[in-house]
Formats: C-alpha cells, sequence, structure tokens
C-alpha cells in the first residue's frame, strides 16, 4: 500500500467510485517542449477540430505550424514489422534508435534500418529486459535467476545459478515490489553501471516467510479452480533476507556487499558513481526509523556510511536522489527539520543544506551543472500549491519563479532564460504565462475559460478540535445548490499517511454527486502530508485514531450549515480509504449514515508488514494501537447502511479483510451488503469496474432518495 503508486493502482476505482467524475473535452492548449532556447512548441486545438502544432518565438511571439514530434517508443514502433504490436516493446536503448520485443517468451532485437534479430530460443521466459546504457547487452531474468545478452557476440551469460521457488536474484519479492521497489518495477532487482560492465542486484531468500493461499474459483480458472500460494509476511513476521551483489559481465563473478546477512533490514534504491566504482546502496531497519545511504567498493564489498537519518517515528526510501555528474557528491529530499528541504551530500558524507525552507519541497525539477542551480517544485506558504523555484548549489539565490495561488507547472528553456508557468486555481482554470528568468512577465499565451456547466466549487479550511490544524476541504455544489434546502452530502476519502489529496488547482471534470443533487466532499487529515512531518507524525502507532477524529470535525462543521442534512451523510473510499471508510461507521459511528467501501483493510495485522510496521510497529509491541485501529474492534458499534466490496483474489488487501468484518457482522445481526468481483485484484477492471460503478451510483440514489 506504499501510498504514491496504491493511489495510482486505484485510480480507477476513485474516478469511478469516489469523485464520480466524467471529464470534459480534453482538448487544450498545451506547451509541448522547448525546441531551443528562443522557441517553445504548442499545441492548439483549432476551430475545426484539429490539432495544431506550432512553433513560437519568445521575443516576437510569431509562429509557424510544424510537424509533431513522436515519441520515441512510437517512432520506433512504425518503423517495426513482422506483426509485432506497441504492447512487445519491452525497453528502448538510449541512443533512441533500437528497441527490445517480446514474443513466445523470447527476445527480439530491433534497431533502425536493419532486420528484427531474434536473441533467444527457449520455452523460459525472459523477465524486465533491459539495454545497458551503451545499448551493446541486455540484462533480464529468467527463472529467477540474472542472466545478459552480449548482442555483439551474440551469446547469453548467466550470471548467478541458484534461483529456486524462494530464491531470487535480480528478481524482488512480493512485498519489495508493492511496498518499496514500487509496482512499476514489474519484481525487477537490478541496476546496470553508467559503464556497462557491472550490474547490481538484490538476492531475496523468502524460505522462512509465511504463505498466503488465494484460492480462485472465476469461470476462466475451470472446474476445478486454481491455487496460488504467495510469501507473504504479515505484521511480526519472519521478512524476506536480502543482501546485495555486484555481477561483473565480463567475469561473471559477483562480489557481495559485505552487510550483515543476519541483521532484519531492507535495502533497496541503489545508485552508482559516475565514474562505476562505488555502489551507493539505501538501507533502513526493520523498526524502519534509521536510513543509512552506504557506499560500496564493487571490487571488495567494503563499505562506509555516506549519509545517516534517524527519527523517533518513521524515515522512508529516498527515490528521487540525483547524481551530479561532476563527481561531488548527489542532492536529496529530507524532512530533517520537519519539512522536506534540499541537501548535498559528497561521496565522502559531507552535508550541506541547499534550502531552509518551512514547507515542503516536492519534487527536484532539473539539475544546471554548468550554471550551478537547481530547478526544483515546494508547496510555498500555502500547502495546497505548487510552485516553482530555484536555488544555487551554495544555497544563496533562492528565487520563487511562479506567482500567485493554484498549482503551477513551468517548462524552462534549455539554457534558462525563459521559463512558461502553466498554472490553474480551484476557482480559476488559469491562464499560460511566458516568462524571462527574473520573473518579469513577456505575455500571457493563452487564457483559459470555464466550463460552462461547471458547478460551485469551494476550497475552504477547517480548524481541528484541539485548534492546532486549519484542514483544506474542498465543496462541489449540486448545480441548482439552494441554501433553502438540506442536502445529502458524500465524503470521497484516501486518507493514508502523507498522502494528501486537496490541491489548489483546476478540473474539468464534473461531479457525479453534483449532477445528481449531492454534495461532494473532501478534506485532508493533519497525517495527510498538509502539514509536513508535524502532521504526519500523529498516526505514528495510532493508525486510525487522527485520521478519524479529524473527519469528524469536519462532519461537525458540516452539521453547522443549515443546508446540510445530517440524516445523509456519506463516506466512501478503496483501499486505505475503505478502510476508513469501515472505521467510520464502527469505531465513528454516528457522524456517518451510509458507506461504501472497496477492497478495505479492516484490520492491520491482515495486511503486509512492511507498510504496516513502518506506521503502527508489530503486534507484538503495539497491541492497544492494533486493536484501537481495527474496525474489527468496534463492529458492536456499528450503526448506519454499509456496502462493502471486494475482488476474490486481491493479493494486496486479502480478501480476508472483509470476510472477517463480515462474519462479526453477521454473528451481531447487523445488516449490511456485499458485492464480491470474481477474478480481480485490487481495483476493478473492464466490465466488472462498470458493475461496481453501476452498484454504487444505485447505492446512493436509494439510500439518500428513496422513502
Amino acid at each position: 500500500m506504499k501510498n504514491y503508486l496504491l493511489i495510482p493502482s486505484i485510480i480507477l476505482c476513485f474516478a469511478i467510485l469516489s469523485n464520480r467524475s466524467f471529464s470534459q473535452s480534453q482538448r487544450r492548449v498545451i506547451i509541448t517542449g522547448w525546441i531551443d532556447n528562443n522557441h517553445f512548441s504548442v499545441r492548439i486545438p483549432d476551430d475545426k477540430n484539429r490539432i495544431i502544432n506550432k512553433s513560437v518565438d519568445v521575443l516576437s511571439g510569431e509562429s509557424v505550424e510544424i510537424s509533431p514530434s513522436k515519441p520515441a517508443r512510437e517512432s520506433l514502433f512504425l518503423s517495426i514489422s513482422d506483426g509485432f504490436s506497441p504492447a512487445d516493446i519491452t525497453d528502448v536503448s538510449a541512443d533512441q534508435q533500437s528497441a527490445l520485443l517480446t514474443r513466445d517468451n523470447d527476445i527480439y532485437l530491433f534497431s533502425q534500418g536493419k532486420e528484427i534479430k531474434k536473441l533467444t530460443n527457449d520455452s523460459i521466459p525472459e523477465v524486465n529486459t533491459r539495454f545497458s546504457p551503451d545499448g551493446s547487452k541486455i540484462a533480464y531474468t529468467k527463472n529467477k535467476d540474472m542472466y545478459v545478452f552480449d548482442i555483439i557476440n551474440n551469446k547469453e551469460i548467466r550470471l548467478t545459478f541458484d534461483a529456486s521457488t524462494r530464491i531470487y536474484n535480480g528478481y524482488s519479492s512480493w512485498v519489495y515490489m508493492e511496498e518499496i521497489l514500487g509496482r512499476s518495477s514489474k519484481y525487477a532487482a537490478f541496476w546496470w553501471s553508467p559503464d556497462g560492465k557491472k550490474i547490481a542486484f538484490l538476492r531475496t531468500d523468502e524460505s522462512d516467510v509465511p504463505d498466503f493461499i488465494i484460492r480462485s474459483l472465476d469461470e476462466k480458472d475451470g472446474v476445478h479452480g486454481t491455487t496460488e500460494i504467495t510469501p507473504y509476511p504479515k505484521p511480526g513476521d519472519p521478512n524476506p533476507k536480502v543482501k546485495m551483489g555486484i555481477a561483473d559481465v565480463t567475469t561473471t563473478e559477483t562480489t557481495w556487499v559485505k552487510t550483515d546477512y543476519s541483521v532484519d533490514q531492507y535495502f533497496a534504491w541503489p545508485f552508482w558513481t559516475p565514474d562505476s566504482r562505488k555502489l551507493a546502496i539505501q538501507q533502513i531497519n526493520r523498526d524502519q526509523n534509521v536510513l543509512k545511504i552506504i557506499l560500496a567498493d564493487v571490487t571488495t564489498g567494503n563499505y562506509s556510511t555516506m549519509y545517516e537519518e534517524k527519527t523517533d517515528t518513521w524515515v522512508d526510501f529516498k527515490e528521487d536522489i540525483e547524481v551530479l555528474n561532476d563527481g561531488s557528491g548527489i542532492i536529496l529530499m529530507s524532512n530533517e527539520s520537519g519539512w522536506k528541504n534540499l541537501y548535498h551530500i559528497g561521496w565522502e558524507g559531507k552535508r550541506f543544506r541547499l534550502t531552509t525552507l518551512d514547507f515542503d519541497v516536492t519534487s527536484i525539477d532539473r539539475i544546471d551543472e554548468e550554471k550551478r542551480i537547481v530547478y526544483f517544485s515546494a508547496t510555498g506558504s500555502e500547502p495546497t500549491d505548487d510552485h516553482s523555484f530555484r536555488v544555487d548549489f551554495d544555497g544563496k539565490n533562492l528565487f520563487m519563479m511562479t506567482k500567485g495561488e493554484g498549482t503551477h507547472n513551468v517548462s524552462i528553456s534549455p539554457g534558462g532564460d525563459y521559463y512558461i508557468d502553466t498554472w490553474s486555481s480551484f476557482t480559476d482554470p488559469g491562464s499560460i504565462v511566458l516568462y524571462e528568468r527574473k520573473g518579469k512577465q513577456i505575455r500571457q499565451i493563452y487564457d483559459f475559460e470555464k466550463t460552462e456547466d461547471a458547478p460551485r466549487r469551494e476550497l475552504i479550511k477547517i480548524t481541528t478540535s484541539d485548534g492546532l490544524f486549519r484542514m483544506p476541504a474542498t465543496i462541489i455544489y449540486p448545480h441548482d445548490f439552494d441554501m433553502s434546502k438540506k442536502y445529502a452530502v458524500v465524503f470521497t476519502v484516501y486518507g493514508g499517511p502523507g498522502s494528501k489529496n486537496i490541491s489548489n488547482r483546476w478540473s474539468d471534470n464534473i461531479s457525479w454527486f453534483a449532477q445528481n443533487g449531492i454534495i461532494e466532499f473532501s478534506v485532508d487529515h493533519r497525517g495527510s502530508g498538509q502539514f509536513g512531518k508535524k502532521g504526519t507524525d500523529y498516526l505514528y502507532r495510532n493508525l486510525g485514531k487522527w485520521e478519524l477524529l479529524d473527519y469528524q470535525d469536519a462532519v461537525k462543521w458540516l452539521r453547522s450549515k443549515s443546508w446540510i442534512d445530517s440524516l445523509r451523510i456519506g463516506i466512501t473510499g478503496s483501499s486505505y480509504g475503505g478502510y476508513l471508510t469501515c472505521l467510520a461507521l464502527t469505531k465513528g459511528a454516528g457522524y456517518w449514515t451510509h458507506g461504501f467501501a472497496s477492497s478495505s483493510v479492516t484490520d492491520w495485522k491482515l495486511y503486509d508488514d512492511i507498510y504496516t510496521e513502518r506506521y503502527m510497529d508489530t503486534p507484538q509491541n503495539n497491541p492497544d494501537g492494533y486493536k484501537n485501529g481495527s474496525a474489527l474492534t468496534f463492529t458492536p458499534n456499528y450503526i448506519g447502511k454499509l456496502y462493502l466490496t471486494h475482488g476474490d483474489i486481491d493479493d494486496n488487501v486479502h480478501l480476508q479483510n472483509t470476510i472477517q468484518l463480515i462474519s462479526q457482522l453477521q454473528d451481531l445481526g447487523k445488516a449490511f451488503e456485499f458485492m464480491l468481483y470474481p477474478g480481480m485484484r485490487h481495483g476493478m477492471q473492464r466490465t466488472k469496474a462498470i458493475h461496481l460503478m453501476n452498484e454504487e451510483n444505485k447505492f446512493w440514489l436509494r439510500s439518500f432518495f428513496d422513502n
């Protein structure tokens, strides 16, 4: 349930289940990039419903029509034949001239101007094929062992030999994929050196990890069904044992980094020094409160610590480290000060702080090593905003490039002399503005217009009952809103730690709720990330406590409005949002009257250990926290109407969660509704997603409007 990856995985659920939003035309004026330092490209829809691409001169504003540039993957595919489809492309070389294709478990190589060449010929699939930096070799795993294919010598080279059903080389465990490396990794756990001569890879041993068994009875699985067995560590369980190897592609010898294999810890997100002589590895202890970046010699495996970060709560892996080509070290973000700031860390461990902000840096956008400037995004004084900044390598000349409230997306010219700001706010669709580097406006390129049928929208703040936080919240009113009437309201939530949902940006989407006479409401609690580490730390060892208390304060605020019907207050969400929905109608009974929960965690003892222990510690060390954060503890309090849904083969949040809640509600004689989705994992797809959308639509209409 890694927040930044979980949310994309349930976007379909949120679009369908929570926001009920149907997008208007996406035909907008868009800045598509820079042609050179003095010309940018723009995509413009014309009056005849065509898309026109133009090159625009920065100073004169004169433009000429140009042919749109195609992404490298698309350009390559246009040259590929022999029946391959775009889905067959697994990687594109750094020079954009070659592509790897897969068909029938074999690898094919396509290079511009050459015939497609078949590289492998066996029945075992090659997984996660990746070019070396110079494009002369390919790395992949096969039967969970590491291999390299030498394109020049047309030779497959095996690097490891001990993979089994429990031991993997260069292929991650499920829990590492889900919570550390991310779903986009597709289980890949290997990393090429810049010179293409070595590969760092993670060796994983899951021999001690308990299995979780999923039984599929969907029709596609035939008469007898299928059984899926996955090592899945739950809180307090043994973890996968891991260590980092460095394989020499020429000699096939592996050097193991000399970390203590007996210590329960996590390794991930390695990166190389520019000269390929050393490998930096991120290391976090099982308690997840100490992060170290260790620097290992690739020939001996000896290492030293170049960076260490400690906290009283939890620390996260750093996935956005920028390695400087000048050999001086790295730039990273750390929230040691309570807010995410930028730091320069030398390879020898010297630390220099580039920014001293009392708000969060959100991303490193560009580094100009020649001019020694870092461009980055940060919230500014309002946490719901997003602005662009730059600062020199020595921490001087901090400059806020964007002006006014809202969310700003900046495109900087290659030389840094100009930049274009595309901005919007919650109530203003915004504009596109061209600036010179010191912030002087050159011209407004385009002014977006409001959608004619856009409902009334508000971005407000609600003070928590302890007076410590002013929570940002959004309200979308029905189209014919009348303050003299009373309206039903539905909270749309996710609510996981650090997963803020409220942004000061425009949306062209039309709210299903607003279309159907229901107020759509969303609010970010103190642990959402809106308030830095000071806010998120409240959730430590207390998942479900402060989220619910803050949401209850929002309900109190709503109830104080004459136009809210306190007998029709709903809440809906998926995954962590499903958890909070279940908790709202049990632990928070009496505040919400209706809930629609999908793919819900109902007890943290049932989820994976890496995510859960990060926030909750183990059940052995924090029994009260687990008890008080479980919807199962509070089923006797349940009142209202709850509709539960779950996929039967959900390998992330197991169906076990919903089954245990259902069982308790049945034993207590409580009324609820439930829909099972056969063959579905964590989030519904295709026809099942449509069915779920219709089920929830009907649930809200009959709950709020049927007498």
